[in-house]
């Protein structure tokens, strides 16, 4: 199996689309959203900092997002792929995350657009 993106508007079934791939190739559904909040569940460093944000209504920055994702998708369960949710966002994000693959000597896989 491969790594999975799946980029689109908001409400366009990014998330239905995942857990059903997931589902099918057992495969994690990573969604920054879900991790954020764990985070916040978990009163972790990052979790307090991105709380604190998302009240003041700001995005939480790129750095920590790639954080979140780098220590994600290096758990054992990613060895054979994953599903990306509504993630990269930005450019930042984009860029970044490849230098981020590079370094893990992972491949991008497939990214799918649902309009």
């Amino acid at each position: 199996m491969m790594n999975i993106i799946l980029i689109a508007p908001p409400a366009a079934g990014k998330g239905t689309q995942a857990k059903l791939i997931s589902e099918k190739y057992n495969i994690p559904h990573i969604s920054t959203g879900d991790l954020l909040r764990e985070e916040i569940k978990n009163q972790t460093e990052i979790g307090k900092q991105a709380e604190d944000l998302m009240k003041q209504g700001k995005f939480v920055s790129d750095d920590v997002i790639i954080e979140l994702i780098s220590n994600r998708i290096t758990k054992p369960d990613c060895e054979n792929g994953y599903i990306l949710d509504g993630f990269p966002r930005t450019l930042v994000q984009a860029e970044k995350y490849d230098e981020l693959l590079k370094g893990l000597g992972k491949d991008l896989g497939v990214v799918i657009y649902i309009n």
